[in-house]
């Protein structure tokens, strides 16, 4: 993954330079109080997801919250969306579903995960994404650096196609997120239970083993680790296919 240089904005690089150490919360407050309503969170309700949901609620409730409902989600995840959205008081909170139009041309059977996990992703994640934050001037992410790969070197705040893109639990390691949502009584996921410490769609989402990368089990034995929602698109690559939406 390349992340969009910094240096190319000059408010993303003020922004990272003054939080890159600074708290979770200092991080949503500053974006809440730079951006305001053209501020959204882009959430999963995954493994992890409770901790900066919890922030983000308790800083500004009706921040719109984008979750990207593939129709390929474990059944589990979308009562927790249900549930965790309701419990931490969460008033807007945004369900993106892929556009028919795109599905009946390019994955009318849903096997389209079985040939090409890029195609799929596109269409049932990174195309509702982008159409969504057109409204938007800057959002935020869960993603944090102890994930490893391509997460070593994520910034706090970054720039990212013409947008501010906020990474406020960055700094933040496993003890830290643990810690704060024992201290905070925030329900897990039922799945973690099961052994899946990072939560995507089912056909793409398997356990981890024992000792493996918290995200091991994401397109388990593919040379794929990220579904694209992060990914830089190259100049000249068009911003959505299959589908007029």
């Amino acid at each position: 993954m390349a992340f969009d240089s910094l240096a190319r904005n000059p408010v993303a690089l003020r922004l990272d330079a003054e939080l890159r150490h600074a708290h979770p919360r200092t991080i949503l407050e500053a974006a809440v109080e730079s951006f305001g309503d053209k501020l959204a969170l882009v959430s999963s309700f995954g493994a992890e997801s409770a901790v900066l949901l919890d922030i983000a609620a308790k800083v500004k409730p009706d921040i719109a919250v984008l979750f990207l409902d593939t129709g390929m989600l474990f059944g589990q995840t979308l009562d927790y969306r249900q549930n965790l959205a309701a419990r931490l008081g969460l008033t807007n909170v945004r369900d993106l579903r892929p556009a028919y139009q795109d599905l009946a041309t390019a994955d009318p059977q849903a096997k389209l995960w079985q040939t090409d996990t890029d195609a799929c992703c596109e269409i049932r994640k990174v195309i509702p994404l982008d159409k969504a934050l057109g409204e938007f001037d800057a959002w935020i992410t869960g993603r944090k650096r102890f994930h490893g790969g391509d997460r070593l070197n994520l910034p706090v705040v970054e720039q990212s196609e013409g947008k501010i893109k906020f990474n406020p639990l960055a700094n933040w390691g496993k003890a830290d997120l643990d810690a704060y949502a024992a201290e905070h009584d925030l329900p897990v996921h039922p799945l973690v239970a099961q052994g899946f410490p990072s939560i995507g769609c089912w056909p793409c989402t398997q356990p981890a083993e024992e000792g493996e990368d918290v995200r091991a089990g994401r397109w388990k034995g593919m040379d794929k680790t990220e579904c694209g929602i992060h990914l830089a698109r190259a100049p000249g690559t068009p911003d959505n296919v299959g589908g007029d939406i």
